[in-house]
């Protein structure tokens, strides 16, 4: 283990978070592949492996710092990029069953082939928009926790990710430093969406301590079956009373 790596260790187990050796070297295989990758196709920005382990894999874990993982079993990730948060979280936590949904195909081609290389099971790799995976019976209303990391303003996520989640189920927005508009402006969507935020935390990143934020909603109802929306209208047309 090298310096990266043990400040990664001391950093999580701050959080009760202990990783086994083969976990690090999962974590390892995974910086080496997303770089490998990035030089095919735009991933990521940062390539940096310091910046890769804080900024992507501890960020990502950071979910689970106020959330217990071990009281849930399934996970969908929408929107997930190249994997964060979902794939660190079931490297961290193997009994979670994740679901990855993400529009672009390429990036689906190359969580499908990290899956294999980590040698992860229970993790599903679906290619499409958000908005018709959740019409889908298998999906819609079936997760104990849905997230998503800065992939949209709160008021088109709600819409994106809530019907993912089962009654009684959590969704957990990943959000930067800004949020009190967000959450203002998200009211009307949460209330047609069968949402309702418990608790909104917030955390500085050790070392370079940029602002994150963790809006955390239950789903109180199944989702109505007008939502989502059809593809695409959710970012054009935002949910807000007229």
């Amino acid at each position: 283990m090298d310096a990266i790596q043990q400040q990664f260790v001391h950093f999580l187990e701050k959080h009760q978070i202990t990783l086994s050796a083969l976990q690090l070297e999962q974590f390892e295989q995974y910086f080496k592949t997303l770089v490998e990758w990035n030089e095919k196709m735009n991933l990521t920005g940062i390539t940096e492996r310091e910046q890769v382990y804080l900024k992507h894999f501890y960020d990502s874990l950071s979910v689970s710092f106020n959330f217990d993982m071990s009281s849930i079993s399934t996970i969908a990730d929408i929107g997930s990029g190249a994997g964060f948060p979902s794939i660190p979280l079931k490297i961290a936590f193997p009994h979670l069953k994740v679901t990855i949904i993400d529009s672009l195909n390429k990036r689906i081609l190359f969580l499908k082939e990290l899956v294999s290389q980590l040698g992860l099971t229970d993790t599903e790799c679906v290619h499409g928009r958000a908005e018709d995976i959740a019409r889908l019976p298998k999906y819609r209303d079936q997760f104990d926790l849905v997230t998503a990391r800065a992939v949209a303003r709160l008021q088109v996520l709600n819409e994106f990710c809530l019907p993912f989640v089962k009654k009684d189920g959590t969704f957990i927005a990943m959000k930067g430093s800004e949020i009190e508009e967000e959450l203002s402006e998200s009211a009307y969507s949460l209330s047609e969406l069968k949402g309702k935020v418990i608790k909104v935390l917030k955390m500085q990143l050790p070392v370079e301590e940029s602002l994150r934020h963790f809006v955390e909603i239950q789903k109180l109802a199944a989702t109505p079956a007008k939502y989502p929306r059809k593809a695409g209208l959710p970012l054009k047309e935002p949910l807000m009373k007229r």
